[in-house]
C-alpha cells in the first residue's frame, strides 16, 4: 500500500496539533495546581505575615 504526500502531510499536521493541544492542557493544569498550592501556603501563614503581604501589594514603593 502506497502512502501519498497528502497522507504524510495530514499525519504530520495531526501529530503537531496533538502535541500543541497536550502541551497547552498540561500548562493549564500545572497553573491551576500551582495556584491551589499557593493559596494553601498563604492560608497557613500567620495573620501578621498575611497583613504585611497585603500592605506590600497595596502600597508599591
Amino acid at each position: 500500500m502506497e502512502v501519498g504526500i497528502i497522507g504524510i502531510v495530514v499525519a504530520v499536521l495531526s501529530g503537531l496539533g496533538s502535541f500543541l493541544l497536550t502541551r497547552w492542557l498540561s500548562r493549564r493544569s500545572r497553573h491551576k495546581q500551582m495556584m491551589k498550592m499557593r493559596a494553601a501556603a498563604e492560608a497557613s501563614q500567620s495573620r501578621q505575615v498575611r497583613r504585611a503581604r497585603e500592605r506590600q501589594r497595596k502600597d508599591p514603593p
